[in-house]
């Protein structure tokens, strides 16, 4: 195991506690790590979000990256002692820099919740690819008890995942909803039992980290492009000459035909 930071990030010459990442078996686990303050981000902790995920994605080791919370909560969101430094004009806005960031990682992501996922939490859950929960898991978006609008790059996010009406139901209330809520609407994508999460993460990265990763980049650069509504050819004309000098094919079907598990040798893009 080699650990990125351990319990500090470093960001601007500076140490900003709260926020660390390791690396093991091929899996990025980054850990908002605050409990006191059920794992709310500090100004500071938005700026190094960022820096650590770069880390991340330059690791030709990683295959997959779990953004989680420390002592039984994922994220309050952001500090409200710190909202007049967080919440800045839309494109300065501290959390969008880092959910821009956590949205073009290329690997994929996933967000492992328990506890409470609120606010700025919701934010950086949604901007991953996945989403798993505890059955006890609590979500929320709170703008409206604030009277803050909520950025516009973490609005339209909301609005693709769970559509117009479920996204209008959670700004107007800002209430709190159960993670079966959320799975019905689709703002999660799997509820487990409380106590089994960190088994059901690990059993799915460690397929995620056996599977092509050319596949996985590809397919994540494509459906975004296309849940953006924007056109898909192009990125996907790249990503098959990508593959035809990858070696990737080759060695899919070799393993398939000699009844093995494949050892795929891309580890990134060649231009």
């Amino acid at each position: 195991m080699s650990r990125v930071e351990t319990q500090r990030s470093q960001q601007g010459g500076r140490m900003v506690a709260g926020l660390h990442a390791e690396v093991a078996d091929g899996v990025g686990t980054i850990t908002i790590d605050r409990p006191a303050k059920r794992n709310a981000m500090s100004a500071d902790m938005w700026r190094a979000l960022p820096a650590v995920l770069d880390d991340l994605a330059g690791n030709p080791s990683v295959r997959a990256v779990v953004l989680t919370g420390a002592g039984g909560n994922f994220c309050a969101g952001a500090d409200i002692a710190e909202l007049s430094d967080i919440h800045r004009d839309d494109d300065s806005h501290l959390s969008t820099v880092a959910e821009r960031a956590l949205a073009a990682f290329p690997k994929p992501t996933l967000a492992a919740i328990e506890g409470y996922c609120v606010g700025g939490g919701c934010q950086l859950a949604a901007a991953c690819d996945l989403r798993f929960a505890t059955e006890d898991a609590r979500f929320g978006i709170p703008p409206a008890k604030l009277g803050i609008v909520y950025p516009v790059g973490a609005t339209t996010r909301l609005v693709r995942l769970v559509g117009p009406s479920a996204a209008k139901y959670l700004l107007y209330s800002a209430d709190l909803i159960g993670a079966e809520h959320a799975l019905r609407v689709g703002l999660v994508d799997e509820v487990v039992p409380a106590g089994g999460l960190r088994e059901r993460v690990a059993e799915l990265t460690g397929t995620l980290a056996s599977r092509s990763l050319l596949v996985q980049e590809a397919t994540k650069e494509i459906v975004d492009a296309i849940a953006a509504g924007g056109p898909a050819e192009d990125a996907t004309r790249r990503w098959l000459e990508e593959m035809a000098a990858s070696g990737e094919v080759q060695e899919g079907i070799t393993a398939f035909l000699e009844r093995r598990a494949p050892k795929f040798p891309w580890t990134g893009p060649s231009r």
